[in-house]
């Protein structure tokens, strides 16, 4: 399918590096592998999130001050 797509000239400049590289004279092939990819990977962040909600309330409340005690004393430790 045929459309248009505003784009930054850095951008457009980059899809036709791409593609030429690739020995392809257009960047369509360039950019459906990237809308692809990122359709897929907010598919699998959608999926974790999903994940992540359904553990609501699977620790008790002293699990969940010590987990959060533990995590406070790791971030103070990063540099």
């Amino acid at each position: 399918m045929r459309t248009t797509v505003e784009m930054k000239t850095e951008h457009r400049s980059a899809l036709l590096t791409l593609a030429a590289r690739r020995g392809e004279k257009g960047f369509s092939n360039v950019l459906a592998e990237a809308i692809e990819e990122y359709l897929r990977g907010n598919s699998e962040r959608n999926r974790r999130i999903k994940e992540f909600l359904a553990l609501e309330g699977s620790l008790s409340a002293e699990e969940a001050d010590e987990l959060s005690r533990v995590t406070s004393e790791l971030r103070e430790s990063w540099r």
